[in-house]
């Protein structure tokens, strides 16, 4: 009986702690998103003391009817793809590289996290200065030092090359977190099996896929999971950078504010989650079985 009585006050208290952070869950998290899905059926006006009108599944078959929509979600895709793949593997390799004793270290360390801490205004602007096409750092090295071209290119004002540049962007910029994700998991690896595996005649890509490998799995699952949903939602970046890009957060931006349609952005958010809940439940179950073999 006592234990009950226990398990009820440690039920009630467990309760009691938890009930500010589920009401903050519930007005910042649940409240908006089912806010969201109502408006997604809506037709809102633009004077806000004007009646709102129920149009059902209009704003989604608007959506997905718009060549717009796809082209946008193709170069999301691509976008996504290309960052977390490189994100990810540059974290791995400069994880693996400073998983060893040298001279500096610790120095070396706060380097190259320094482009994950600044913030993202100032590495922006940065980058927009040094691909400037008047008095940019890039177009000095390469036409007036090396010559590489007599006109200085107009990066930012080409869709090719912006998107380019925005993908760069985003793996400089992020690629320290994947790489204090590995760097932490990698000396946990009991050195022994490295050891064990040069004993065996092991090559380098043995040894990272028998012992490396398995052992950041679950770490490689987490960062390619939580760099997919970030990099699929990026707007902030791209859209300081160039207008040349038009990824599914700029589309969304444009369709809530610049055109006034905020019942067909409500959709278009409403299906982005859709997609990636998809997108990212299908590789983490690859992830998973791949990791398990």
């Amino acid at each position: 009986m006592k234990t009950k009585a226990y398990k009820r006050s440690d039920a009630k208290m467990a309760l009691a702690l938890l009930s500010p952070s589920i009401l903050l869950l519930l007005v910042l998290v649940a409240y908006p998103m089912i806010s969201n899905i109502q408006i997604s059926f809506l037709e809102l006006p633009l004077n806000p003391n004007m009646d709102s009108t129920f149009i059902g599944l209009q704003n989604y078959i608007d959506i997905l009817k718009d060549p717009e929509f796809y082209k946008s979600l193709a170069l999301t895709f691509g976008y996504t793809f290309l960052v977390v793949v490189g994100s990810t593997v540059m974290g791995l390799l400069v994880a693996i590289f400073f998983n060893r004793e040298f001279r500096f270290r610790k120095t070396a360390r706060s380097l190259i996290i320094l482009s994950y801490v600044t913030p993202s205004i100032s590495l922006i602007f940065a980058w927009k200065y040094m691909f400037n096409n008047s008095y940019g750092f890039i177009n000095f090295i390469g036409g007036d030092v090396l010559h590489l071209w007599k006109d200085a290119p107009l990066w930012f004002d080409n869709p090719v090359s912006s998107f380019v540049l925005v993908v760069l962007f985003a793996i400089w910029r992020y690629f320290p977190y994947a790489f204090i994700s590995f760097l932490a998991i990698l000396q946990t690896v009991d050195k022994s099996l490295y050891e064990a595996a040069d004993m065996d005649g092991a090559t380098v890509w043995d040894k990272f896929k028998i012992v490396t490998l398995p052992a950041i799995m679950p770490v490689l699952a987490t960062v390619v999971t939580l760099r997919a949903i970030w990099m699929f939602y990026m707007f902030t970046d791209v859209y300081l950078l160039t207008n040349k890009v038009n990824i599914l957060g700029i589309y969304l931006y444009q369709t809530a504010f610049a055109f006034n349609d905020l019942g067909k952005a409500s959709a278009i958010s409403v299906i982005l989650f859709v997609i990636i809940f998809v997108v990212i439940m299908i590789t983490r179950k690859r992830v998973n079985l791949n990791g398990s073999k």
